[in-house]
């Protein structure tokens, strides 16, 4: 293949070598490079050096409650997604906000360093992408802007891959999110052939990933190509059998605030906070003072909550949330109702994680289906 030095803006096809070219660029940009990794029996998201490191080969299978990993065919992508989220690396964890020291009988008191680590993502999904733009809503918009996230998200590089399978617990085409991607990518991707003769579908999202592509070997896309691609997406649509009626849902569940669905939720529900932790959109962190054994140094650190937990909604006198009916529906609501008057857009984009991740299988597109006063597939 060539070097597409003409345009670069048209789709191209490349070859898993052009991939690992492209790695190792990004790379000796300064950039940390990270992608799905196979590990501990889950596909998550791992730094990266080349395609070998990809879970090719591999698949998931995925239900309420259920998550395997299986060897079928030869895919670099054919896994959907795994219990992490690219959103630990823009808002990680754990954030130290400002630290402290007394010594000689002063205190200095110093902000943590806005430390932009330059990320390049490899695989990010339509969903995914959806979900890291309702946190850019989050974090960047409004009158208060954090900004270690700021500086992480100006510094990123996606290379986005448009999925060919869809997981069981998908539903993404009912949140008008995938499972094609529609744009906030600099390189989108289509596996368009596997085995001997891996291909994939190269197209461009912006200037950075425009002037990527050109130093990467490349043939032009023919009309095989192209329709190759779209017969994958197609594949994906067809897979997804989930859904949520979006139409008049926020008001619907505002009405509902004493349906007795809720009680019925709250019976399997565990509060384990799973569903939190493994939601790619979920921002919600309680704020610590971290002490030293000596009393020296001191530091102020956020951290990941949920709003499962009892003491997450504790005030003088008590949880205003005290029961897992109230901590279900707190949830649920704010996902799929309040998340619009706050910023304007639903909190969820339909990836699945939280059927697949909640021990007692607990599936939210039957939860609201039951709401409405339906049953699944009614």
């Amino acid at each position: 293949m060539a070097v597409n030095e003409t345009h670069p803006e048209e789709p191209v096809v490349v070859t898993p070598d052009a991939i690992d070219l492209m790695i190792a660029s990004l790379a000796d940009q300064g950039r940390r490079v990270l992608g799905p990794v196979r590990k501990d029996g889950a596909v998550v998201y791992e730094d990266i050096r080349t395609t070998d490191d990809l879970p090719r080969g591999w698949v998931d299978e995925q239900a309420g409650g259920h998550y395997r990993l299986k060897r079928k065919g030869e895919a670099y992508f054919g896994v959907t997604l795994g219990p992490t989220s690219w959103k630990r690396f823009l808002h990680p964890p754990k954030q130290m906000i400002w630290s402290a020291r007394a010594e000689g009988g002063e205190t200095t008191i110093d902000a943590a360093p806005i430390e932009g680590e330059e990320y390049a993502f490899i695989g990010v999904r339509a969903c995914e992408l959806a979900a890291i733009e309702v946190q850019d809503k989050v974090f960047l918009e409004g009158p208060y802007v954090d900004p270690h996230y700021a500086a992480r998200r100006a510094a990123l590089f996606i290379v986005a891959v448009n999925c060919g399978r869809a997981a069981d617990t998908c539903f993404c085409t009912s949140m008008d999110t995938g499972p094609k991607v529609r744009g906030g990518y600099d390189i989108a991707l289509s596996e368009i052939a596997t085995g001997a003769n891996a291909a994939f579908l190269a197209d461009v999202g912006s200037e950075k990933g425009a002037a990527l592509l050109a130093t990467l070997p490349s043939r032009a896309a023919t009309r095989s190509d192209l329709d190759a691609a779209e017969a994958a997406t197609a594949n994906a649509v067809s897979q997804i059998s989930r859904r949520i009626d979006t139409d008049g849902l926020p008001a619907l569940l505002k009405a509902n605030h004493d349906h007795p669905r809720w009680d019925d939720v709250a019976r399997r529900c565990l509060n384990c906070s799973n569903c939190t932790m493994v939601c790619p959109t979920c921002f919600c962190t309680n704020v610590e003072e971290v002490s030293d054994l000596e009393g020296v140094e001191t530091s102020r650190v956020q951290s990941w909550a949920s709003c499962f937990t009892s003491d997450f909604s504790h005030v003088h006198g008590g949880s205003v949330r005290a029961t897992p009916k109230a901590r279900y529906r707190q949830w649920m609501n704010h996902k799929l109702s309040t998340w619009f008057d706050q910023f304007d857009m639903s909190g969820c984009t339909g990836c699945g994680r939280c059927i697949s991740w909640c021990p007692v299988g607990i599936d939210i597109t039957e939860e609201a289906a039951a709401i409405r006063g339906k049953t699944k597939g009614g």
